[in-house]
């Protein structure tokens, strides 16, 4: 399985000791909150084992996020599958999630950085997008930062959210090789 390492970062496959501090994260309401709701232990037991499963199926996927000599870990960055049933699938998401204490140190950058150039280097893959509601200011600027492109007609009403729920709307952001080339 893949690991790539940052300036600052080390993306790895997940280990059983990530379970705990993964469960405190999306337990956490301000690391939730533009989710429906706060993970129960089950819940976030049952997302790893998904995205643990993505690792063995693809060799790589939303890697568990160390930082060495600050925490071994501090969340999640990487590459997911976007889910059939979205209208723009089949398609590769990039994605972040790190626990509030690790805010504001350019980390969902750096990972973000990292697993672009793994998708577009080793991957060979033509286009990557985001997504996230629209007063995910945070996530949006990441998505900015690293150079993806706002698609205003791609906004969607995400399906794993009820029909009417105000986290139903979402923006979507693109970036494709030549676009990932210009930038590097």
């Amino acid at each position: 399985m893949t690991t790539l390492t940052t300036e600052r970062l080390i993306l790895r496959p997940w280990r059983d000791g990530d379970l705990a501090p993964f469960a405190a994260m999306n337990a956490d309401p301000r690391v939730m909150e533009h989710f429906p709701k706060p993970l129960a232990r089950v819940e976030s037991d049952a997302l790893a084992a998904r995205i643990r499963a993505m690792f063995d199926q693809f060799g790589f996927g939303l890697w568990a996020v160390a930082a060495p000599g600050v925490t071994d870990f501090a969340g999640f960055v990487g590459l997911n599958p976007v889910p059939e049933g979205l209208p723009f699938a089949p398609a590769m998401e990039v994605g972040w999630r790190l626990a509030a204490a690790h805010w504001g140190r350019g980390w969902a950058t750096e990972g973000a950085r990292a697993a672009l150039s793994h998708a577009f280097g080793p991957l060979g893959l033509s286009e990557v997008v985001s997504f996230t509601v629209p007063g995910n200011r945070r996530s949006i600027a990441v998505m900015e930062r690293l150079g993806l492109v706002r698609d205003p007609a791609g906004d969607f009403e995400h399906t794993a959210v009820p029909q009417g729920h105000p986290l139903g709307p979402h923006v979507l952001y693109r970036i494709d090789r030549e676009g990932w080339a210009a930038r590097a």
